[in-house]
């Protein structure tokens, strides 16, 4: 695969972020998948639309940077500087799904899943592989503990 240079820096060849958008589809998809399978408020679509767009919103500021840094010298960007907004913006999302009736309150974890599924896309954007992969294992493995956990604890105080 040809790798670009640009001013000593690596620039992702055009057929990784094609490959970053689809794995993070992938895994927003799947995520979802485990959330609508459990009739919770977000689900399939919600979580794969919020992971492919904070992949695509990282990729577009990382390389921007890139492609406007070569018009002039005097231009200085941020690169993360869109991913620091992605970040507002899924807590706004994030609190859309949070419902609150009386003293119970739902929709916390997909608040918090979405949340992460943004940063999954964030991750696989600036080719944090390694990072989103156990990041994803750890909290798959370690939910299904807490589903465990919950239902005994559940069972226990019937």
């Amino acid at each position: 695969m040809l790798e670009l240079q640009t001013a000593g820096s690596y620039v992702t060849p055009y057929i990784e972020m094609l490959l970053q958008i689809l794995g993070s589809a992938l895994i927003g998809f799947l995520i979802g998948w485990d959330r609508y399978s459990k009739s919770k408020p977000a689900g399939i679509k919600t979580y794969m639309y919020v992971c492919v767009s904070c992949c695509l919103i990282t990729l577009v500021s990382i390389h921007s940077v890139i492609h406007f840094a070569e018009t002039s010298s005097n231009i200085m960007m941020d690169p993360m500087r869109l991913a620091a907004q992605i970040v507002s913006g899924l807590g706004f999302l994030g609190a859309g799904v949070i419902l609150k009736d009386g003293f119970n309150v739902t929709g916390l974890t997909s608040a918090a899943m979405i949340f992460f599924v943004g940063g999954v896309g964030i991750g696989i954007a600036a080719g944090f592989y390694g990072l989103v992969l156990v990041a994803v294992i750890a909290t798959v493995i370690l939910a299904r503990v807490g589903n465990k956990i919950e239902e005994r604890m559940g069972s226990q105080s019937s």
